[in-house]
């Protein structure tokens, strides 16, 4: 069994994957992200981390044993001007400026690639931990049925479509119109500026419509960045009146998977894995 390198950003992610591996008895090696990752981690073996301390990143890994490396957590793109890099990352960021150029899943190669050459194994969060990805079809006791094809299949074709041009990975769509659609803000600020929207536009909780789609980009590097739904982004969809939340199958990871379960279940919220290449 590999050693793992988990690098961890902020959120719950980190957390789960970590004491994932407690329990499946991994080794493991947290390199908290500066500024980024949540102090609680420290209860982990491991060490804080510059985002740009690339030299100091390979050497902490090589010396704790690590062979594999995954990226968790969230990391805003960085505002390069203000990074402090030491040598190894000198030598790094004009191919990170350059990759960031082309949009954020071109920088993430980029990075992947630079662990790869110093002898990483790159895993992804749901290699790590397949528990945690959605299933084809409802994950709770609803489905979404006929009455919401045309929204999803519509929804989907328009993720894809903004996937296509790295935009973003959400979708939102009712009754044939799409209200919004995910870029830099995020998925739960995509579905707060829906909640802005006439009553007219969207559902209600007493009657719910339309439908919320997260769904990969086609150039996504998947071990390092896959779409992710929480109980947040289900709380939030059903208190905008939408009827439901959908993903690709085995392509979206599952956080607070009971919890989530219940609490659409109680809302009467369907949340359910689509395949690939949906009918």
């Amino acid at each position: 069994m590999r050693k793992l390198g988990l690098i961890a950003g902020g959120g719950e992610l980190p957390f789960v994957l970590a004491r994932r591996c407690q329990v499946a008895g991994r080794p493991l090696f947290v390199a908290r992200l500066r500024s980024f990752a949540d102090p609680g981690l420290a209860e982990f073996p491991g060490a804080e981390i510059g985002l740009a301390e690339l030299g100091r990143m390979f050497s902490e890994l090589k010396r704790a044993g690590v062979e594999a490396v995954c990226f968790a957590g969230n990391v805003k793109r960085p505002d390069f001007s203000a990074l402090k890099p030491d040598l190894r990352g000198l030598k790094s960021l004009p191919g990170a400026i350059a990759a960031a150029r082309q949009g954020d899943d071109a920088l993430l190669r980029f990075l992947l690639r630079e662990f790869e050459r110093e002898g990483f194994h790159v895993e992804g969060a749901h290699e790590v931990d397949v528990s945690l990805t959605l299933p084809l079809g409802p994950l709770g006791r609803l489905d979404h049925g006929p009455a919401h094809a045309a929204d999803l299949a519509q929804a989907i074709a328009a993720a894809r479509a903004i996937g296509r041009l790295d935009i973003g990975q959400g979708v939102v769509v009712v009754d044939g119109v799409v209200l919004a659609v995910e870029a830099q803000e995020g998925t739960d600020a995509m579905l707060r500026r829906c909640a802005e929207l006439p009553a007219e536009l969207r559902g209600t909780q007493a009657a719910p419509r339309g439908v919320l789609v997260k769904w990969p980009k086609p150039i996504q590097e998947r071990r390092m960045d896959m779409p992710t739904l929480g109980l947040a982004t289900v709380e939030l969809a059903a208190a905008i009146g939408l009827a439901g939340v959908v993903g690709e199958a085995q392509s979206m990871l599952v956080m607070d998977r009971e919890a989530l379960i219940a609490t659409a279940d109680r809302l009467g919220l369907f949340v359910c894995g689509a395949p690939a290449e949906p009918s």
